[in-house]
């Protein structure tokens, strides 16, 4: 789940409901993301600090939150409430995400392997 590489920039051209509809939209403040994960906002910042998340910034500095890194600071919280360092809890997602990705690009290269008998 670690952040994907995202637009430094939402597209202008795109309606408000579909920024809305846009998982990597940024579309929360830190004081509604926390509240809304039952978080301080320090909480988030050390997210940041430890790079599981990079927040983007308003015109104005304001840290903005997407609901996919709601997602990913959901998961953190889990970690933490049961214990989990929270150093630890931001490398376990890392690790996590990294399984994941290798897990899939196995699948597909499983599933090529199958299609294409002369590979």
């Amino acid at each position: 789940m670690r952040p994907r590489k995202k637009r430094s920039v939402p597209p202008s051209s795109a309606s408000a409901a579909d920024k809305f509809d846009d998982d990597d939209y940024p579309a929360y403040t830190m004081g509604r993301a926390a509240e809304m994960l039952g978080v301080t906002p320090a909480f988030l910042r050390a997210l940041g600090e430890h790079r599981l998340i990079t927040p983007l910034r308003s015109e104005g500095g304001h840290r903005r939150y997407s609901r996919y890194q709601l997602r990913i600071a959901g998961r953190a919280r889990e970690l933490v409430d049961a214990g989990t360092p929270i150093e630890a809890a931001c490398r376990i997602i890392i690790l996590e995400d990294q399984l994941e990705d290798a897990q899939r690009i196995n699948e597909e290269l499983r599933g090529h392997g199958q299609s294409n008998p002369s590979a």
